[in-house]
């Protein structure tokens, strides 16, 4: 080869492989990702709260790029904020009338599925100071006793459940969640709550649990669904086959609840 010949060929050479790089570069940058980066908001009950959070942590697991976002209240005033155009894609409510509201103001995307029961329980701080033996021992005057307010679903049980015992309740205060109940138990400002069974297995040994045999008059079943206008349309449908498929399943038993 001539010196000029040479010298030609170095450029063409390094041409070329500027091309080869820029082709391989551009095949790596055209490939799709293997899921677009997306966030899922869940509204759900309060109650839920622990079982939520493990099931949207296998989700995002089993989803690359997505974080499941949770909004957790009582489930009345869920309803209300997506009534008042909150961002939510599924909603899971604590009980079936509340969910009611939801479809009644034509918000679901789906029809509800019921997916787990629960049942309320008296809850008393550890040693069980006042000496509560059942729902007749709520009735004492010198008793603080805290309940969910009759709008929320734990409230609309301990209505039920009262109902059916034939007692009336002097609670000294009606809060909008089952949680604030039972702070309110654990931190020691009231004698009594009345919460969830899975209130009491969630708070450990800050609390003691009684049973009572009027709770089976109330037993509040939770439905779940999508909501109409989601953002992630099929992520939330998604979402609500893990929590009524075989693996929520077995997360919402380990806390507590029932099946639906």
């Amino acid at each position: 080869m001539t010196p000029v010949a040479s010298r030609l060929a170095r450029p063409i050479t390094a041409a070329a492989g500027v091309l080869l790089l820029a082709a391989g570069c551009g095949g790596a940058a055209d490939a799709p990702p293997s899921e677009e980066a997306a966030t899922l908001q869940v509204f759900a009950a309060a109650s839920l709260q622990e079982p939520f959070e493990e099931i949207g942590e296998q989700f995002e697991s089993e989803h690359e790029g997505v974080e499941v976002e949770f909004n957790f209240a009582g489930s009345s005033t869920l309803v209300e904020q997506i009534q008042q155009g909150a961002p939510a894609d599924v909603f899971a409510s604590a009980d079936t009338r509340t969910m009611d509201k939801l479809v009644d103001a034509d918000l679901q995307a789906a029809d509800p599925v019921d997916f787990a029961s629960n049942t309320l329980m008296i809850a008393v701080p550890a040693g069980n100071p006042a000496g509560v033996a059942d729902l007749q021992s709520l009735t004492a005057e010198d008793l603080n006793l805290v309940v969910c307010a009759p709008e929320v679903p734990c409230g609309a049980a301990t209505q039920t459940v009262q109902e059916a015992a034939g007692l009336e309740l002097s609670p000294v205060s009606e809060e909008q969640s089952v949680t604030d109940v039972l702070s309110k138990v654990t931190s020691g400002e009231a004698d009594a709550g009345l919460v969830y069974v899975t209130d009491v297995q969630k708070a450990g040994d800050a609390v003691e649990g009684i049973e009572f045999p009027e709770a089976q008059e109330a037993v509040n079943i939770y439905p779940i669904t999508t909501v109409d206008g989601s953002a992630e349309p099929e992520l939330g449908r998604q979402f609500v086959d893990l929590v009524t498929g075989e693996a929520g399943q077995e997360i919402l038993a380990e806390h507590g609840f029932a099946g639906a």
